[in-house]
């Protein structure tokens, strides 16, 4: 039996579509160099969720701020509106009982990016709720 966790995924929007992605949403602010809308197959392009353009641009100077990246991070997507919008898009798609979601994101670092974070935001508070 799959899980939530099971059910949004990450990838880098590089790689090719394959039919288990389920709806595909691209999480970052800029679309990806090179790589046409058609390519990407992306289903919704979320760019409000993904970091602030200052952000953003503070820890591409240094990597090593990786543990600030994410405090900076979450302090945003507290206050962001559009992760609520995110959050119920993942649920209708689980409900639906199809595939998922993938959540898409452009760098090549996968260990040390915001969509990493922001799927840890949405399994949170995504699981379905329980009955009493």
């Amino acid at each position: 039996m799959s899980t939530v966790r099971d059910k949004v995924r990450l990838k880098r929007v590089y790689d090719a579509p394959a039919p288990g992605d389920g709806f595909r949403v691209l999480v970052d602010r800029l679309w990806p160099r090179g790589l046409s809308k058609e390519k990407a197959s992306v289903d919704l392009w979320m760019k409000e969720v993904a970091p602030s353009t200052e952000l953003r641009r503070w820890y591409h100077k240094d990597l090593t701020r990786w543990p600030e990246f994410r405090a900076r991070y979450k302090a945003e997507l507290t206050d962001n509106p559009t992760l609520a919008e995110l959050r119920a898009t993942v649920r209708e798609h689980i409900r639906r009982g199809g595939k998922g979601v993938t959540l898409l994101y452009g760098t090549k670092d996968a260990e040390q990016n915001h969509a990493i974070l922001l799927r840890e935001a949405l399994l949170a508070r995504t699981a379905p709720r329980r009955k009493r």
